[in-house]
């Protein structure tokens, strides 16, 4: 079963070129991470890692900066937080730049 998935996701690198592929919300794409831990850990902890992936890399996730730690989080779907450095850089740079033209709006 390991090898399946594991041939499923490079089927999936082969077919679909990276610049066609959606954005993760994580810094290390879904499909890495998911083959990582396929390869790593076996079949059974690879497909909890999609599972989990699947439901929570799309909308409905919110990102904010912390007042207690001062640090960028996004919670996720499932209500779980993640910490900046694993948030995608460029999801973090797009908050970011948001962030400054609203505090550059309420100077003028």
């Amino acid at each position: 079963m390991r090898q399946i998935l594991l041939i499923i996701i490079k089927v999936y690198w082969f077919l679909i070129p990276e610049s066609k592929r959606r954005c993760c919300i994580f810094r290390e794409p879904c499909s890495q991470h998911v083959y990582k831990i396929t390869s790593a850990r076996g079949f059974g902890q690879g497909f909890k890692a999609l599972i989990f992936r699947y439901q929570n890399c799309r909308y409905g996730y919110e990102i904010f900066e912390n007042p207690i730690t001062n640090k960028i989080q996004l919670i996720l779907p499932n209500k779980g937080v993640i910490d900046e450095n694993e948030i995608a850089i460029s999801l973090l740079n797009q908050y970011k730049k948001e962030l400054l033209a609203t505090v550059n709006h309420y100077e003028d």
